[in-house]
């Protein structure tokens, strides 16, 4: 069972910036493609931001293309979600999951495994 654990929410003003990071237990981390994916209240799961094992090929939803910047360091089997100039609509649960996918992907269940999330709230 692969243990992903997000960490660097919080609670943030409108025009701010964050740096949401998922580590994993595994040492097989450096095989795994992780997508990150965000749910406000009330609304379905949406894709954020997605990157291959090596770090060569990324993708980005609509919420954060030309804002946000998704990157990771394998050595600390830990991959990061740079978010920038934050709105409030931003708000919502952040997770990330990983998968043996070479392709970084935008449909959630193209992951297998998933961690708990962390809240960002961006106030106004």
């Amino acid at each position: 069972q692969v243990r992903l654990e997000e960490s660097g929410g919080g609670l943030v003003q409108a025009g701010d910036s964050l740096r949401l990071s998922c580590t994993a237990s595994e040492r097989t981390f450096i095989s795994f493609t992780i997508g990150w994916f965000r749910q406000a209240p009330g609304s379905e799961r949406e894709f954020v931001a997605a990157i291959n094992w090596a770090g060569t090929s990324t993708t980005y939803g609509d919420p954060g293309k030309g804002r946000f910047t998704i990157s990771r360091d394998n050595a600390k089997k830990t991959v990061y979600l740079q978010m920038n100039s934050l709105k409030p609509e931003d708000t919502a649960v952040y997770s990330c999951a990983a998968d043996y996918d070479l392709v970084p992907r935008s449909v959630a269940g193209s992951y297998e495994f998933w961690g708990q999330g962390t809240q960002v709230t961006v106030s106004s």
